[in-house]
């Protein structure tokens, strides 16, 4: 990967970190996400909102995946990788094989429930039909921490204001 590659990768990761601060301060698992197209313009973005919207499946992965199909018209993201800041869990991981989105790029492994690398492969599994390019660890650093200090206030009873 070229230096200029790597830094790209690293700015779009800082604008998901961003989104995952949002997130956190509105008292869901910080996790942010985006979708880029491959002339790289932002076509969606989003952040975990299990708990504002009371939805299990509303996170970040799947809310910018929806966002990019409305913004496209099409439901194929062929062209286009999405930055998210943690890992994808099994279904996330299952709605990015739907999506035919090309690559993939995170920050953090999720050790319990990551689907792409740490505790699954979805992408290599015999039971998916497309192939993606997944890129780990971009930022990863600035990302676990985000989570980590997220969860250690959790712990501690800091829990902000639900929007």
């Amino acid at each position: 990967m070229t230096d200029a590659t790597y830094q790209r990768h690293c700015d779009w990761m800082a604008r998901a970190i961003a989104l995952a601060a949002e997130a956190g301060a509105a008292g869901d698992v910080p996790v942010g996400a985006l979708v880029v197209d491959e002339h790289q313009r932002l076509i969606a973005s989003a952040s975990n909102r299990r708990e504002r919207d009371h939805d299990p499946t509303a996170h970040a992965e799947v809310l910018a995946l929806r966002a990019a199909g409305r913004a496209l018209g099409t439901w194929h993201l062929s062209a286009c990788t999405l930055y998210v800041t943690l890992e994808p869990c099994p279904m996330c991981a299952g709605a990015i094989g739907l999506s035919r989105i090309a690559r993939v790029v995170y920050g953090a492994a999720d050790p319990k429930a990551g689907a792409l690398r740490s505790v699954l492969n979805l992408p290599e599994s015999p039971a998916s039909n497309h192939r993606v390019i997944v890129l780990d660890g971009i930022l990863a650093d600035q990302c676990e921490h985000q989570l980590q200090t997220w969860f250690i206030q959790r712990r501690q009873g800091v829990r902000p204001a639900l929007a």
